[in-house]
């Protein structure tokens, strides 16, 4: 078989890259940590009886997503874009934190004034949509905090806050949902606190405490900032935001719209639990999305940082190659484990019907994170309005792929929704970038180890299902093949350096 070479132009750089990757990939890994340890404990028949509960809690969250991108507003890609390019970096400062806690408070107002009218349109108890309501306005006023660690290269402390709301959100569950109940029937002070058939509320309470105590941990900054508002730069932020709010929009819509529309298109009577279904092996998906979000975190400052360095271009197409590299490998690990892991995580059969939907989304959040990477071609050159336009083309995909085939195919056509949506975006990015910002990426050897992940995945799951043995030698087979080819450039990257 021949293998294609490329020469890399500056390993140093990628090397740096992929230490700031592990460091926020722990803060990226943590919190959806979390959600496994939380699958784990929601989907146990002790904690929400029925699968239809678990459907509630994954439908609230999808809303989550939606208006956390909504709140955030592009402001967070803008303030970087502006804090590299603006020699007043203070004002960039001042001006992006001002203008998310101005329009935080305003959602809070508004959205408890209206709580009951938003309760009748999501379909959400409004009782859920108060605890929402607050959290939300407190995930608001850290967007900036964070940021500004991740723009001043302080990946330690950013990660330590994570790791706190983690700790204190995975704690106040298990207490709430496991031990509170527990001591309420030995002691009055205890029994006085429980509240029966609560435990919807409980977990939304454990997340507003966790977000109520980040906040607390990042409240030195908003004393900080000097509270004036530079409006023209302000105008300009906006400009450069509104197309990437919009393309959050469009990707909260591919990421979690689709246990909205199951929910609308669904009958009634199976909406929810499948739902639940559903949303439970999503998580399973969760070890693509944890490498994808965590390189994200590491290359979004990198892309701005170096989009004027010697070389740039090749740079660009490495952090790609490797991204292929890691998530080729990912992808068939996890189906070769999938039987595995399904028992560990989700140990109530009940959920184990919406298996067949794992694959597909693995291979759906690869090719995100790929889009991802392409990306840096309209950040860089102030076209963002590009990732707008393909961003609401994937979601009119999911939409359309949703509404017509729901009915009929149930979770699967989300599932292949999530696939089509995220795989076209790909290829439009790369399209359009190759117009724009030329980078000479390796499409042979790419398209290889995408061929053989899917190639071997499809042969694990299908015909050798939970045969490790075999599963293991298709592993080994893919690992051959990618040494062989990048064994080079691994070898650098993992060589330890003076400077270390």
């Amino acid at each position: 078989m021949y293998f294609y070479r490329i020469k890399y132009s500056d390993l140093g750089v990628l090397k740096t890259l992929y230490k700031q990757t592990f460091i926020y990939g722990l803060a990226t890994v943590a919190p959806r940590m979390l959600s496994f340890l939380l699958v784990r404990l929601h989907t146990d028949k002790s904690v929400l009886q029925n699968v239809s509960d678990y459907g509630d809690v994954s439908l609230i969250f999808a809303y989550f997503v939606l208006f956390n991108v909504v709140l955030a507003y592009g402001m967070e890609t803008a303030f970087f874009r502006f804090f590299n390019k603006e020699a007043n970096k203070e004002s960039v400062l001042s001006t992006a934190s001002v203008s998310l806690l101005l329009t935080s408070l305003g959602f809070l107002v508004l959205g408890l004034a209206f709580q009951h009218q938003i309760a009748a349109l999501t379909h959400i108890h409004v009782n859920y949509i108060v605890l929402v309501i607050w959290t939300l306005f407190l995930d608001a006023l850290v967007i900036i905090p964070f940021a500004y660690l991740r723009a001043q290269g302080k990946p330690v402390k950013y990660t330590l806050v994570k790791l706190t709301n983690v700790v204190v959100n995975l704690g106040l569950n298990v207490f709430l949902l496991v031990y509170l109940k527990l001591l309420a029937s030995g002691a009055k002070l205890w029994d006085a606190i429980y509240v029966a058939n609560f435990e919807v509320s409980y977990i939304f309470i454990a997340n507003l405490a966790a977000s109520g105590i980040t906040l607390l941990l990042l409240l030195r900054f908003y004393f900080k900032i000097n509270y004036k508002i530079d409006f023209l730069l302000w105008k300009k932020m906006l400009r450069y935001a509104l197309p990437v709010l919009v393309a959050g929009i469009a990707f909260s819509v591919n990421e979690t719209f689709d246990r909205v529309l199951l929910e609308r298109l669904l009958p009634e009577e199976i909406a929810k639990t499948s739902i639940g279904m559903y949303s439970a092996c999503y998580k399973l998906a969760l070890f693509m999305i944890l490498f994808a979000t965590a390189y994200r975190l590491g290359i979004e400052p990198f892309f701005f940082s170096h989009s004027k360095t010697k070389g740039a271009e090749k740079n660009y197409a490495q952090v790609l190659e490797l991204f292929v590299v890691f998530g080729a490998v990912i992808l068939l690990t996890v189906v070769v484990f999938i039987d595995f892991l399904k028992a560990l995580l989700i140990p109530n059969e009940a959920y184990w019907e919406a298996m067949a939907v794992v694959p597909i989304l693995l291979l759906a959040y690869l090719f995100l994170g790929i889009y991802h990477n392409l990306s840096v071609w309209y950040k860089v050159t102030d076209r963002t309005k590009f990732g707008a336009y393909i961003s609401v083309f994937g979601a009119l995909i999911t939409l359309v792929i949703n509404g017509v085939f729901i009915a009929q195919f149930n979770y699967m056509a989300s599932a292949v929704a999530t696939l089509a949506a995220y795989f076209t975006m790909t290829l439009l990015s790369y399209y359009f970038g190759k117009k724009y910002y030329p980078i000479p990426y390796n499409l042979k050897k790419i398209a290889l180890y995408i061929s053989l992940s899917i190639l071997f995945s499809a042969l694990s799951f299908y015909q050798f299902r939970a045969h490790y043995i075999f599963g293991l030698g298709l592993i080994a087979v893919l690992l051959m093949i990618i040494w062989v080819n990048e064994k080079t450039m691994l070898k650098q990257l993992l060589k330890k350096q003076d400077d270390d």
